[in-house]
């Protein structure tokens, strides 16, 4: 095979020989780490992706695969592809659901990731008012925390993600890692203090200095850290759980306090012997839908992006 010298006749020359399914397959086999695993999750055999991928280097004059051990793993040249892939696959994805929708099909599927708390009142709400209005429309779902949700759009795993970041974080997977996403906001979700019943019913953080808190995992406490630095105490973590029916479990036993969001608490029925506590507004976590850059021309993206916008706000209202 020749070498890849990096002229425009070169350019000229291996742009026709690349085709929208040798991405699939090639970023397939970075996702999956192996040939087979990759034909599975495209629904082709082995022997008929490995000879997709001999074609496909012999057309590029490249090898993209090589073997390593009873195994394979991408080339320089395949890492370059694999990288490319998902905004390319995206755009082919987008101009087909386009012309579909010229032709007046109005079927599709959109893939949609968000947080945890959002799975118990918001995502069935979606689902049940997509499928009354376009029941053409197939929504899936996957559950995941802002980094990976972030992630999956930018890896084209997912098309519309549901986010949220608090004020001042350092980890904000909106930042940097978002560049070149469109990240859309969606309002707030306020923060609540969540004490065992009869506590007396403490307004501020400040007056919960001596107690033991329940917490998230150490990546998702940053904003409770932030928020008793600020009333001037470290908070005492006794019990980590990222799960709020746990939460409240323990708060309902006298274990500890806790801060969750207004969403997660109102997804349940309050437990017995729990009260919760407004925090002022600036304590709240700021809601954000993110999608790839000119998604929306996406017909069936489109559509759950209004749908979903007109129940966030329903959810919200129905907070306040």
């Amino acid at each position: 095979m020749r070498n890849m010298p990096c002229d425009d006749v070169y350019v000229k020359e291996i742009a026709p020989e690349l085709d929208v399914q040798s991405l699939r397959t090639v970023r397939a086999i970075a996702d999956t780490g192996s040939i087979t695993a990759a034909a599975a999750a495209l629904g082709y055999s082995q022997p008929a992706i490995s000879q997709q991928l001999r074609r496909v280097e012999n057309r590029l004059g490249v090898a993209l695969i090589e073997r390593v051990g009873r195994g394979v793993r991408l080339t320089e040249a395949g890492r370059v592809l694999a990288r490319h892939a998902p905004a390319v696959t995206h755009a082919f994805d987008a101009a087909a659901e386009e012309l579909a929708q010229l032709r007046g099909l109005r079927t599709g599927v959109v893939r949609l990731v968000a947080f945890p708390s959002a799975s118990p009142v918001l995502v069935p709400r979606l689902l049940a008012s997509l499928s009354a209005s376009h029941p053409g429309l197939t929504l899936t779902y996957v559950e995941a925390e802002p980094p990976e949700a972030v992630e999956a759009i930018r890896e084209d795993r997912a098309d519309i993600a549901l986010t949220f970041s608090y004020p001042g974080d350092r980890d904000d997977p909106h930042g940097s890692s978002a560049r070149g996403l469109t990240v859309r906001s969606a309002g707030r979700d306020d923060l609540l203090l969540v004490l065992p019943a009869g506590h007396g019913g403490a307004q501020s953080v400040s007056q919960l200095a001596e107690e033991t808190w329940i917490a998230g995992c150490p990546r998702c406490r940053g904003h409770l850290l932030e928020l008793c630095g600020r009333a001037g105490f470290e908070p005492r973590i006794g019990f980590e759980t990222d799960n709020a029916v746990a939460v409240e479990g323990l708060v309902a036993q006298g274990l500890g306090v806790a801060t969750l969001p207004r969403m997660a608490v109102e997804s349940f029925p309050l437990l017995p012997g729990v009260q919760t506590a407004p925090l002022p507004p600036a304590e709240s976590r700021g809601l954000h839908v993110v999608t790839a850059r000119d998604a929306e021309r996406v017909p069936s993206v489109s559509t759950v992006l209004e749908v979903l916008g007109r129940e966030l706000a329903a959810v919200q209202s129905a907070s306040s």
